[in-house]
């Protein structure tokens, strides 16, 4: 999932543990990731409280804010972080946990070639 497409979800595009997410870079018309259900009660629970309306946005910040906020806790822990780095982190650490490699390429980084996955995990 990319940042981008993160910060346009609203409580809408939530249902159960399925996210919808709407105009994704792939260039279809919406996808569906799937969350661990501990994420999906958080997010959930994060919306209730704030009051967030169902065609509001749950993270009303701009891609470029998100950035600088990734930056920003970067620079805390001493390093150069980007959200890109991120998403490479979260698909290493799943792939070295043990999830088939066709599961992290299709279903996490939604990438159309499996090819392009092996690339970006540097196998």
């Amino acid at each position: 999932m990319r940042i981008g497409e993160v910060l346009k979800l609203t409580p809408s595009d939530i249902y159960e543990r399925r996210l919808t997410l709407k105009d994704p870079k792939s260039g279809r018309e919406q996808e569906f990731i799937f969350i661990p259900q501990r994420l999906a009660d958080r997010l959930k629970d994060y919306v209730r409280q704030k009051g967030i309306q169902s065609h509001e946005r749950i993270f009303p910040i701009c891609y470029e804010a998100a950035r600088e906020m990734v930056a920003k806790a970067g620079s805390v822990m001493g390093i150069h972080l980007r959200p890109h780095d991120l998403r490479r982190h979260a698909a290493t650490y799943t792939s070295r946990s043990g999830v088939p490699i066709e599961i992290v390429s299709k279903v996490i980084l939604r990438h159309s070639n499996l090819s392009i996955t092996e690339r970006y995990l540097g196998k």
